[in-house]
């Protein structure tokens, strides 16, 4: 029995799945706009929501999140998303006592606007088929970046 695997590429990789799943919705090209403005929104309404429960209640989240992504085993995605979180911490404590009302208005606008480009786009937001596509959102976003800036992960 050989024990040696070959890397995983192409399809075979879970996060090329999921991109792919997350991608059959996401195709208009206003939808794809709005995604790339509203989910890094949304990401950091989430965060500054949680923060004003409670700080640590904002740390667990963001730790488990960057659980999730190491997991899927791209260590492209997991650096920025180290970046990201970092700068979305820095936003949030920067927010000071105006975390809860600016964090709140951050949500509700992002969500209106991801709606609109889903119903543009003629399909159903993908987290509720399954909640992880809340975090395959970031990575959706990275990967159209990544693209544009013909970085291959």
């Amino acid at each position: 029995m050989d024990t040696t695997a070959a890397p995983l590429t192409g399809a075979d990789r879970k996060v090329d799945r999921l991109l792919a799943h997350y991608e059959e919705s996401h195709r208009h090209p206003v939808n794809e706009v709005i995604h790339m403005v509203a989910i890094p929104a949304i990401m950091l309404s989430i965060v500054g929501l949680l923060f004003a429960l409670h700080p640590w209640v904002a740390y667990m989240f963001v730790a488990a999140s960057l659980v999730y992504y190491a997991k899927l085993h791209v260590p492209a995605f997991l650096i920025t998303m180290l970046v990201g979180t970092a700068l979305l911490l820095a936003a949030v404590h920067a927010m000071g006592n105006l975390v809860l009302p600016v964090s709140a208005a951050i949500f509700v606008v992002a969500w209106i606007f991801q709606f609109v480009g889903h119903k543009l786009e003629g399909k159903r937001p993908s987290f509720f088929e399954d909640i992880q596509y809340l975090w395959v959102g970031p990575l959706f976003v990275l990967s159209k970046i990544f693209q544009r800036l013909g970085i291959h992960w």
